[in-house]
């Protein structure tokens, strides 16, 4: 996949092309099933197809106090879309300027003019241009007088609930990881790297990990089953994990932490610096205040028993011959 961050970077000779265009925050199964229509349409015609999105965030831009978290951050976003067959992707800068274009402008100087866009693709609910002016019958006309066409799409429904970024956001803030799971298509999950201070060495030898503080979305404080992926590349390894999100009532103070508990650890080597997927898989529990350090170590054994029968149950259904997929994204890790 090819990325281009600015306009000036479009070579003149790009297009024809098909595009959609979007904040694509989770690249969840709408956006998928949007973006194969693109990739297909564009494949089965000998043309580029190509994405456009923006950064930072346009809530960011318009709606600062509201301080809204992403589910993928613009790596991670970059990383999904490149899965996608996507041939190009345009991440345009997201200013207070750029946010007063017009929708014709936009149409008019990257659709039309930048990208030769023949087929624009969008869900019904697509608006476009400064305050939002344009839905998808304005988009419509000002195809037909540009020369590109407007292909709408209905909202992906999935097990009752609409597809959106929004719902899932919920979702994940209520700490429902297993319905955002169906959402998005595959689990949450973060990157990021081990806490400072908290004396990681090249040989790390306690089987507990903090996360650094992460300023993008997390599920509700509570205890999750999750895996942890530590370093990348070939040398990277994944762990079977219990995580606590929150601030660790019964100590006292609010110390707010995300910390795993490896359950299959062996010694491993790791610095302040060592990259960090947590993935989240199933809640066990809410956070709770106990009585004793005593009692809450006995509730961590009853947690870490149910992670390893969900881990055990996992790989037994992964290793049956596939007869239901759709059973399996939902079991395996």
């Amino acid at each position: 996949m090819k990325i281009y961050r600015h306009l000036s970077e479009i070579p003149a000779s790009f297009g024809p092309s098909i595009a959609t265009i979007g904040n694509f925050d989770g690249v969840h199964r709408g956006h998928r099933s949007v973006i194969s229509e693109v990739v297909e349409r564009a494949h089965s015609l000998g043309i580029h197809s190509i994405a456009i999105t923006f950064d930072p965030h346009p809530a960011r831009v318009l709606r600062p106090q509201a301080q809204q978290p992403l589910i993928t951050p613009l790596p991670q976003k970059l990383e999904l879309l490149a899965t996608t067959g996507i041939d190009a992707l345009l991440v345009l800068p997201f200013t207070g300027e750029f946010s007063r274009m017009t929708a014709r402008t936009f149409a008019t100087e990257v659709l039309q003019q930048a990208l030769h866009v023949t087929e624009l693709h969008e869900g019904e609910n697509f608006r476009l241009g400064y305050q939002a002016e344009a839905g998808v019958d304005s988009l419509d006309l000002l195809g037909h007088e540009l020369g590109f066409s407007l292909r709408v799409y209905t909202s992906h429904i999935l097990r009752g609930q609409v597809v959106s970024s929004s719902r899932i956001r919920q979702l994940i803030a209520q700490g429902d990881v297993s319905n955002a799971r169906v959402l998005l298509g595959r689990p949450f999950a973060i990157t990021t790297t081990p806490a400072s201070g908290r004396g990681y060495g090249t040989r790390y030898t306690v089987p507990t990990i903090n996360m650094a503080a992460y300023p993008e979305l997390l599920p509700a404080n509570g205890v999750y089953i999750t895996s942890l992926t530590i370093g990348a590349g070939p040398s990277q390894e994944t762990f079977d994990a219990v995580t606590n999100v929150g601030n660790r009532p019964t100590f006292g103070a609010d110390s707010f932490a995300v910390e795993s508990h490896l359950l299959n650890f062996h010694p491993i080597e790791l610095t302040e610096q060592t990259p960090l997927t947590l993935t989240f898989l199933q809640r066990l529990r809410a956070e709770m205040r106990f009585p004793t350090p005593e009692a809450l170590r006995e509730q961590i054994g009853k947690d870490v028993m149910k992670a390893r029968r969900y881990f055990t149950l996992c790989r037994v259904v992964a290793s049956k011959p596939r007869n239901s997929g759709a059973q399996q994204t939902l079991l395996v890790p």
